[in-house]
């Protein structure tokens, strides 16, 4: 299973909290790419709920990952 921030992207507006089944069937109606489905397919075959991507991606950048200031730079 290989994310990236691409294809993990279609699943921000995906009905958090959902079952592997739900996410696969949220993906397929979106149009979301063949990865992102192969991707959810490979998740253990089990019905626990998924809060929110970083449950499936625990390495999934956040908005602190990609902040910047100069002040931190230079203090």
């Amino acid at each position: 299973m290989i994310w990236t921030v691409e294809l993990a992207s279609y699943l921000d507006d995906a009905p958090w909290p959902a079952t592997k089944d739900e996410l696969i069937d949220y993906a397929d109606r979106i149009g979301a790419p063949f990865e992102v489905i192969e991707n959810l397919k490979e998740l253990e075959d089990d019905d626990e709920f998924y809060e929110s991507i970083e449950d499936i991606w625990p390495d999934y950048p956040s908005d602190e990952d990609f902040f910047f200031s100069d002040e931190d730079e230079y203090n």
